[in-house]
């Protein structure tokens, strides 16, 4: 992806990341230093993220459609996406499963002073944003039982392709136009599979063109964090412990992966790090699985060396639907509030319910930053939390929240990538990988 002789990618970003932790702290000790931030450096970031999003659409589309037609048999196509979402709902229900026991064993809960939980009420729970999450799980709630198979099938697809969070509609729409394209006789199919061919093929030159800006951009974003995370020091040490429980849980979770690749896919794990060590700084960076999406199908066809027909429905599908790290930090968080709030919901009938609902919450949550306490919201309604106390219950995370979404953003991306590999492997469609560089066909 870059120009030989230099660094790899990864270690660039890194170095931005380091460097926007610096300067995003200097800035802060400086007059201004958060106006200059909010007026010159996070419009880097912001730009860097919106030209990745401006392509997840067009690379999933393109994608999806040429690896559907090409497999020529719509049984092909049965076996990837029945393994596809078994594999997706098993690692979803360990992930709760080890947050559930981290939370139980560490018990962060028992450390809060009532001193503090006060505090907490009185910075955060007449906040704004967490109203307005409030208000869209009730929306979420109240819902027919299979509005998610409604939400799946799109009514204009061009009004669904101009909007990201409508992902799982452009899929529906490109898995049916490749069915379609495997169904017509293949010299009328050509023409069509040859656009979608280049198509993908230009978009993924874009996503190594954009990436060449990665480390400006991640220093960009990380600063605008630093800079922008408020709160007291006191109530963040408070929250240590439950902030360790969550990272205990992610550490875990990333264990269980490196398991998976080495059992199932024969690869060296520290290796396949390695390759998609990108996608995974910019979901730190970013805390979004839509931005992260382009980065993380390039890298898993590239240099993991997945088939673009896996890669193409294993990861946008998984971008929606899989959200490992999210959903551990909710069978944390939910069981954190209960020590805190509400210790007589804490039988073991309420936890097998946080398994159950968080999984199922999962399922079309958004892939941008914050959807994880609307998902929260709804797993602790599901347990019969009382609604007076749920604005003190978000307040009680709200404050260290971000950061934590940033890891548990890392987690997703790294579940999809983790399944795409496994897939591939199980129906022989991995194989040597072959890394692009943005200048290949660029004349000297």
């Amino acid at each position: 992806m870059s120009k030989k002789g230099k660094r790899p990618l990864h270690w660039r970003i890194m170095a931005g990341m380091v460097l926007g932790l610096i300067g995003g702290y200097v800035l802060l000790q400086i007059p201004g230093g958060k106006a200059f931030t909010y007026d010159w450096i996070s419009p880097v970031g912001i730009i860097f993220v919106r030209l990745l999003k401006m392509i997840a659409i067009p690379l999933i589309l393109a994608s999806l459609v040429k690896g559907v037609s090409d497999l020529h048999d719509i049984s092909a196509f049965k076996r990837i996406g029945v393994r596809t979402i078994l594999i997706y709902i098993g690692t979803t229900a360990l992930a709760v499963s080890i947050g559930l026991a981290s939370v139980n064993l560490l018990r962060p809960g028992e450390g809060i002073p009532q001193e503090t939980v006060r505090k907490l009420e009185n910075q955060y729970a007449g906040n704004k944003k967490l109203r307005t999450k409030i208000s869209k799980a009730h929306e979420h709630k109240h819902r027919p039982k299979l509005q998610f198979l409604i939400d799946m099938v799109p009514d204009n697809i061009v009004k669904a392709m101009s909007n990201n969070t409508l992902m799982l509609q452009v899929i529906f729409f490109a898995i049916f136009l490749g069915i379609g394209l495997i169904l017509i006789p293949e010299h009328q199919a050509r023409p069509l599979k040859d656009l979608f061919d280049s198509l993908n093929e230009v978009v993924l030159k874009m996503v190594d063109l954009i990436m060449l800006t990665a480390p400006y951009a991640v220093f960009a974003l990380i600063a605008g964090v630093v800079v922008n995370t408020s709160g007291d020091v006191e109530i963040m040490w408070s929250l240590l412990r439950y902030a360790f429980t969550v990272i205990i849980g992610l550490a875990l979770m990333l264990a269980i992966y490196m398991i998976l690749i080495a059992v199932f896919a024969k690869k060296n794990p520290f290796w396949f790090f390695k390759q998609i060590a990108p996608a995974q700084l910019l979901a730190f960076s970013s805390s979004s699985s839509a931005a992260t999406l382009p980065v993380t199908m390039e890298r898993v066809e590239e240099h993991v060396g997945v088939d673009k027909q896996v890669a193409g429905f294993v990861l946008p599908v998984g971008a929606t639907v899989n959200m490992d790290g999210t959903s551990l930090y909710q069978a944390v968080a939910a069981v954190f509030i209960l020590q805190v709030l509400w210790p007589q919901g804490l039988g073991f009938s309420n936890q097998m319910t946080v398994i159950l609902t968080a999984l199922l919450a999962s399922i079309g949550a958004a892939a941008v930053p914050g959807a994880g306490m609307i998902m929260l919201v709804i797993v602790l309604e599901a347990l019969g939390f009382p609604a007076s106390k749920m604005p003190l219950a978000l307040a009680l995370i709200f404050a260290i929240d971000r950061p934590l979404d940033m890891l548990r953003t890392v987690i997703n991306v790294t579940g999809d990538a983790t399944v795409a590999t496994i897939v591939a492997k199980s129906v022989g469609k991995l194989h040597e990988p072959y890394p692009k560089e943005w200048d290949d066909y660029l004349k000297p």
